[in-house]
């Protein structure tokens, strides 16, 4: 069933059982309308099929009141010329031009041309480009490297093989009895979703490079892959002056880039809040129900288990997996990195 069969199934759904019934008056007193109303929805099938049952509005653009030609040409040239303005901004960059139209009514124009946001403006603009060829100007070039660094801070993340970018998060697990908070350092390679995890009972800048030191970077260097980048929120475990902080020490030494989300936006690091949301329901829902842990040892050797099986057997959805286990997309990733590197 289509979009346009989903809208109208209940008009459809009263002329198929009168139909099935025999009986329109016992159709209409069951679907709870009138007999004039099967009827005009009988009338309107026969004028123009069941497209003809679709709502349309009555409501008319009154062209009287659009702006003239030249105005409007104006308005759409300046969304391509500055695709970062905003229909006020447009609007006084016009007037200054000898143009008149109010903020409002730029919208109104970018409404009706598909250009209403950021993202379309850009869209008509590489469209452009595209088939005239055009040379951009300084504000064309500075919208597309925003678009470009606002992409990496709103989770579109840029990853071309396994160790290009890693992230990494915190996730608070619980407090246990006898031990106290417990905290997971998590490591995801974003192009493999190859994950690794450590539990913790604190939350500082060693925890968060120890991670790192046992697990992660001892994988990849016995593929002999190097880990390029990193990806993490703001926190203090994380983020610091370079000279003193343990992390950034870290990742400095084993020469890291470190790249950090944009400020209140924890969709930035989304691969690990959405691995974190998996490993939630998952493993700790479940294994805190059938078990008491009275220790962290006890805790993370079943975690290291369910990690292990994450990475081998669960196969993943994921945008470079594709149906594949992690660790198959880790190998497969690795395998067409090397071959373009000879190459």
């Amino acid at each position: 069933m289509n979009t346009t069969q989903k809208l109208i199934r209940n008009k459809i759904g009263l002329l198929n059982l009168a139909e099935e019934l025999g009986n329109i008056s016992k159709a209409c007193s069951v679907m709870g309308l009138s007999r004039q109303t099967f009827y005009r929805y009988q009338e309107l099938v026969a004028e123009g099929g069941l497209d003809n049952l679709i709502d349309r509005s009555r409501k008319k653009p009154n062209i009287k009141n659009r702006v003239d030609e030249i105005t409007e040409k104006a308005v759409v040239e300046m969304a391509i010329e500055f695709p970062a303005f905003g229909q006020h901004r447009a609007s006084n960059e016009l007037r200054k031009k000898g143009t008149f139209v109010s903020g409002s009514g730029v919208r109104s124009i970018w409404l009706r041309h598909s250009l209403a946001n950021f993202k379309q403006r850009l869209k008509a603009l590489d469209k452009k480009v595209q088939e005239e060829g055009i040379v951009l100007n300084d504000y064309q070039i500075a919208a597309l490297e925003l678009k470009k660094d606002d992409d990496i801070a709103c989770g579109e993340i840029e990853t071309a093989h396994p160790g290009y970018l890693g992230s990494q998060d915190t996730f608070y697990v619980g407090n246990l009895k006898g031990v106290g908070r417990i905290y997971q350092q998590t490591f995801v390679d974003t192009y493999s979703k190859l994950a690794f995890c450590k539990l913790y009972t604190t939350k500082t800048p060693i925890t968060a490079a120890d991670l790192l030191n046992d697990k992660v970077l001892p994988f990849f260097d016995q593929h002999s892959c190097s880990m390029l980048r990193m990806l993490t929120d703001r926190g203090t475990e994380y983020c610091g002056k370079p000279e003193h902080h343990d992390y950034e020490l870290f990742l400095a030494v084993n020469d890291i880039d470190h790249t950090k989300t944009k400020a209140r936006h924890p969709q930035t690091n989304g691969i690990c809040e959405r691995f974190h949301k998996t490993i939630l329901q998952e493993f700790y829902q479940i294994a805190f129900r059938k078990k008491l842990y009275s220790t962290l040892e006890e805790l993370q050797k079943d975690l290291d288990e369910w990690v292990h099986e994450y990475n081998n057997d669960r196969t993943h959805q994921g945008k470079m997996c594709c149906g594949r286990t992690p660790m198959t997309t880790f190998f497969d990733g690795l395998k067409v990195w090397r071959e373009k590197n000879i190459a």
